[in-house]
């Protein structure tokens, strides 16, 4: 039986290493998951979401990620498992999968449908959702990207989404707007069926947790997960001066991985473990490529100046 999944605290979503040959290497994610997995203070972990370069990922890749996420820690965490499919049966049959394969949660991400127009036509991501609803009873986190990719929901949709379909339990938000934000905050958690708020505003996480998330659910958590614990809870005991210390620390990870161009942030974060000594190599599958040495540089830097080590950046933060 998977572990129950509560919509709550720090959610890493793990990256996934891959061989030069760009097939995946296994034994550097079984690393990598435990390095992740044993950050005190986490609640659950992501798989193949963005971070997992899950566009590249054929359906039998991404069972067998999943599979060695449950090998590895889905004895002690539950596991959420993205839904990344631009047609609705197709998302519901990766759903499907994602349950026997002992998920406790799904990531759903918007159909790349959306993009041309989907804001007009709201009953097509209700029954986006519905779709993958009568696939699964497993939890569902929602993914709210920016309106300005054409893919985000607009508030009142989103708010139909959380309030018709019942097993919507919280939303990754990343809507990329700081008033939009608070009023996704605000009007999901005075719904009557509350719906938590998980940020994945990394580029500006203290900010995004002080308007009331519950958790947050990010990319940068496989390779800053423990000081992510350490700023949540700071935030959550009211301790300001605390969260801005530890968010210093976080500041240096926020260009490094989070500058433009944004679709390298996963390229980068890999870098980072390079260079940290917890990941050998930082292939990535195309369209991604490898970045400039001085990118490389600046990263390693960047890790250094938050006072990163292979040693302490799993550790728990003081």
């Amino acid at each position: 039986m998977p572990l129950p999944f509560q919509p709550k605290g720090v959610i890493p979503a793990c990256l996934l290493p891959f061989h030069a040959d760009l097939s995946i290497d296994e034994a550097g994610y079984r690393a990598h998951l435990r390095d992740v997995g044993a950050v005190e203070g986490i609640t659950a972990v992501t798989v193949n979401a963005h971070a997992s370069e899950v566009a590249t990922c054929t359906i039998e890749e991404q069972e067998r990620v999943m599979a060695i996420t449950m090998e590895e820690v889905g004895d002690r965490l539950p596991v959420v498992h993205g839904v990344y499919s631009d047609g609705s049966h197709l998302a519901a049959a990766i759903a499907r999968r994602a349950e026997r394969g002992g998920a406790s949660a799904l990531l759903v991400f918007p159909s790349a449908t959306f993009a041309a127009g989907g804001a007009m036509r709201p009953e097509m991501a209700l029954g986006h959702f519905r779709t993958i609803r009568e696939a699964t009873d497993l939890p569902i986190v929602v993914f709210q990207y920016p309106l300005a990719t054409g893919l985000g929901y607009p508030v009142e949709t989103l708010l139909r989404i959380c309030q018709e379909i019942d097993t919507v339990v919280a939303i990754k938000d990343w809507c990329n707007d700081t008033k939009q934000h608070e009023r996704q905050v605000r009007e999901l958690h005075a719904l009557p069926r509350r719906i938590s708020v998980l940020s994945t505003h990394s580029s500006w996480l203290l900010s995004s947790l002080v308007l009331g998330c519950d958790g947050l659910l990010s990319g940068a958590g496989s390779v800053i997960a423990a000081l992510q614990v350490a700023l949540f809870r700071a935030v959550q005991a009211g301790d300001m001066a605390a969260a801005r210390a530890v968010a210093d620390r976080i500041y240096p990870t926020t260009g490094a991985f989070y500058d433009p161009p944004f679709l390298d942030m996963h390229n980068r974060m890999k870098e980072a473990l390079v260079h940290l000594g917890r990941m050998k190599a930082a292939h990535v599958r195309p369209p991604l490529m490898k970045l400039p040495d001085a990118e490389i540089a600046r990263i390693a830097r960047a890790m250094d100046a938050a006072g990163l080590s292979g040693e302490t950046v799993y550790a728990k933060v003081a």
